[in-house]
């Protein structure tokens, strides 16, 4: 969910900026190249590419939604089963019909759902969003991947409850790190990216640290564990995927610089963020929510103005340390 204080967001991306003026590149002015009209899409918050399925990116809504996600395709087109859009037999690719309500879930709720990962089997609908560093009721719904042209419904496999093994308060007292918008599967284990606040006024804090679901239980709560952190993203973290051959991970970062980071993934262990880091700095994405790999060299940003960006991992530079 966004944290909407346009002034002092506004207000530190000048001093970000003025900061790293002859330090780093200059930003890209992002144009859309897509943007998705389905009205039920109304806040899209997360995003990862199919690799069963040609040309399919499943998307959900932030907070408050009913629980389902949409299939859609890279030019911004809604998925619907093929049963509900008359014209498909007759080989014309379109839209969904705005009474589509999307892929609906079985057995969950969306209370804060803030990305979606994937293992090319399985989605994994992340509600661990907590901007205000209360809940204790975090957890993942795994849901089979489902054919967007034939089924409009669906039901979770398990439901993963969650917790920081370093939370001790509910909410902590002065800063607040333990919101998430950042989930990606990464050799047969999910990792979360941890979304950073000074304290309960909100302001961002642009550091972030890195935990890993080392269990799946479904009667008791998995404990996650901490595996790195990283003092400085210029942002806080509002999306991470990893590339399909498994070799870059790259994180989003929103506010109050807005860019995408790439890690080296083929380090020893998973100490990702401490390892050298490549940047792709932006301005004009609005409020940017999500990114996903399009291939190994292009990545697909979109925020919830439902807008879609593209980014080549080619313009990413080396940050100095």
């Amino acid at each position: 969910m966004v944290f909407r204080t346009l002034t002092l967001v506004g207000s530190l991306a000048m001093l970000w900026s003025a900061a790293s003026q002859g330090t780093e590149t200059q930003p890209v002015r992002l144009t859309p190249y897509a943007k998705v009209e389905h009205p039920p899409i109304d806040e899209m918050s997360g995003i990862v590419k199919s690799r069963r399925y040609a040309n399919t990116y499943w998307v959900h809504n932030d907070s408050g939604d009913e629980p389902r996600m949409f299939a859609i395709r890279a030019n911004g087109t809604t998925i619907s089963p093929v049963w509900q859009n008359r014209r498909a037999d007759a080989g014309v690719l379109q839209t969904a019909p705005p009474e589509f309500k999307g892929v609906r879930i079985g057995i969950a709720a969306n209370f804060d759902w803030e990305d979606i990962a994937y293992d090319g089997d399985n989605l994994y609908l992340c509600d661990v969003g907590n901007n205000g560093n209360a809940r204790r009721d975090l957890g993942i719904y795994v849901v089979p991947e489902p054919n967007p042209e034939q089924i409009d419904q669906s039901r979770t496999l398990k439901w993963l409850p969650v917790a920081y093994a370093d939370q001790r308060e509910f909410p902590p007292r002065g800063a607040m790190p333990f919101d998430c918008e950042g989930v990606f599967w990464l050799r047969g284990k999910l990792y979360f990216v941890t979304k950073h606040r000074r304290d309960a006024s909100g302001t961002p804090d642009v550091s972030a640290n890195l935990y890993r679901l080392d269990t799946q239980h479904t009667g008791r709560v998995n404990v996650l564990t901490k595996v790195d952190v990283r003092a400085d993203l210029g942002g806080w973290v509002t999306g991470a995927d990893v590339s399909p051959d498994g070799r870059t991970l790259a994180i989003l970062t929103q506010a109050p610089a807005q860019s995408v980071w790439l890690f080296d993934t083929t380090v020893r262990g998973d100490r990702f963020l401490s390892g050298p880091a490549r940047r792709i700095p932006f301005t004009n994405a609005n409020q940017a929510e999500a990114v996903c790999f399009d291939g190994n060299g292009s990545l697909i940003v979109t925020n919830e103005q439902r807008e879609m960006f593209r980014l080549s991992v080619g313009d990413a530079k080396l940050v100095r340390p």
